[in-house]
């Protein structure tokens, strides 16, 4: 199974960014689906998932509000689309799935990690 995060760059303070996530090799539409992000000198934390059917989502609290997650069953695509950027939301993201299908936290439970993309916020 492959993932292939794209749609990252440099956006300034209060700017909008979509990520996508394509999948390849695997059961795109029982995955449950999420992002991940790791900023320098930080851990990787949980932003945002999605379960197998997209009717389920869960956010951290830190972007709650402000991004979106959604899925694509038959495009085997993942989206983020984040709002209203801050420079703390500077990190590399990172999709990632779940062969169980849902809409978990825990990287721990992941089964599959896509390779990042980077995300820049200037103020």
């Amino acid at each position: 199974v492959q993932l292939q995060a794209s749609g990252g760059g440099l956006v300034q303070v209060g700017n909008s960014l979509r990520l996508s996530c394509a999948v390849s090799g695997g059961a795109f539409s029982r995955y449950g689906m999420g992002w991940f992000r790791q900023a320098p000198g930080k851990e990787r934390e949980f932003v945002g998932a999605i379960n197998w059917s997209g009717g389920r989502t869960n956010y951290a609290d830190s972007v709650k509000g402000r991004f979106t997650i959604s899925r694509d069953n038959a495009k085997n695509t993942v989206y983020l689309r984040m709002n209203s950027l801050k420079p703390e939301d500077t990190a590399v993201y990172y999709c990632a799935a779940r062969r169980d299908g849902y809409a978990d936290h825990r990287s721990e439970a992941v089964d599959y990690w896509g390779q990042g993309t980077q995300v820049t916020v200037s103020s």
